[in-house]
């Protein structure tokens, strides 16, 4: 029962480090056609930077989601639930 539980959050886990490394492929891949797009039809002004630094800003938060489970992640959730469970228990009593 409990080896079925870890096997569990370690394969959420993985599916998560999984998802960020093909967005950060994905946006690699993405920048580098816009920067060639960007470059093909450069009139003077570097557009390519704007959509890049947005979605960046993106990657940057859906790694600290994924890095960061101690902070805010799961684990954290799981922890403040029982928390504030037990908390509610001692109340009663």
């Amino acid at each position: 029962m409990e080896e079925d539980h870890r096997y569990r959050k370690a394969k959420e886990k993985v599916e998560r480090l999984k998802a960020f490394y093909i967005h950060v492929t994905v946006y690699i891949l993405v920048s580098i056609l816009l920067l060639i797009i960007n470059m093909i039809t450069f009139d003077g002004y570097w557009w390519f930077l704007y959509p890049l630094g947005g979605w960046g800003i993106g990657v940057i938060i859906h790694g600290l989601t994924t890095f960061a489970d101690g902070i805010l992640g799961r684990d954290w959730e799981e922890k403040k639930i029982k928390k504030y469970l037990e908390k509610d228990r001692d109340n009663k009593h």
